[in-house]
């Protein structure tokens, strides 16, 4: 199942506002879209033992527009693409697209081309030189469901990714 993004979702701005008033966004989703802390070890919190990851799609390829902005690289830069669904009981409660300069894929960064279905969100919150950009957040439709999503940039030894979590219903049914 690869991520299908609607039109308008594509299109539309991300918002960056610093800080992010509390009053844009649901009361149920606050806290999962604004914490800055590693959305692995929150879901494993809340579901212990019961967390996976599922690969969906990766591969070599563009960034869409709004990605090649927000990296700073040119529209033609090759990037890697990684997404994956994570899971509480094998039932997805977060799309994530992973958009990777093939530039940043140097050195230690090399190894974020092997983790299959390992959680890249360990990999950031436990590199010695992680930097995360502000939040940026929005509402759209993906495959179909009308979800909340984020994105940030992280910089491992000052080399850009791009990670983008949209958040499933399920979610907030599993967190209750």
């Amino acid at each position: 199942m690869l991520l299908s993004f609607s039109a308008p979702l594509r299109e539309q701005a991300w918002l960056a506002l610093n800080p992010m008033p509390h009053s844009l966004l649901p009361k149920p989703w606050r806290s999962w879209l604004l914490d800055k802390g590693s959305l692995t070890l929150n879901l494993k919190s809340i579901a212990p033992g019961r967390f996976s990851v599922k690969v969906l799609d990766t591969h070599f390829g563009r960034a869409s527009l709004s990605e090649a902005n927000a990296l700073s690289i040119p529209i033609r830069q090759m990037v890697y693409v990684r997404e994956v669904a994570l899971c509480i009981d094998t039932i997805p409660v977060v799309l994530a697209r992973s958009v990777i300069p093939k530039s940043t894929l140097t050195g230690s960064e090399r190894q974020l081309l092997f983790l299959k279905n390992k959680p890249l969100g360990e990999y950031l919150f436990k590199h010695k030189h992680m930097i995360r950009s502000p939040i940026e957040i929005k509402k759209g439709l993906v495959n179909g469901e009308t979800v909340w999503g984020r994105r940030s940039i992280f910089k491992l030894n000052n080399k850009p990714l791009l990670v983008s979590e949209y958040f499933l219903t399920s979610l907030f049914t599993m967190n209750n």
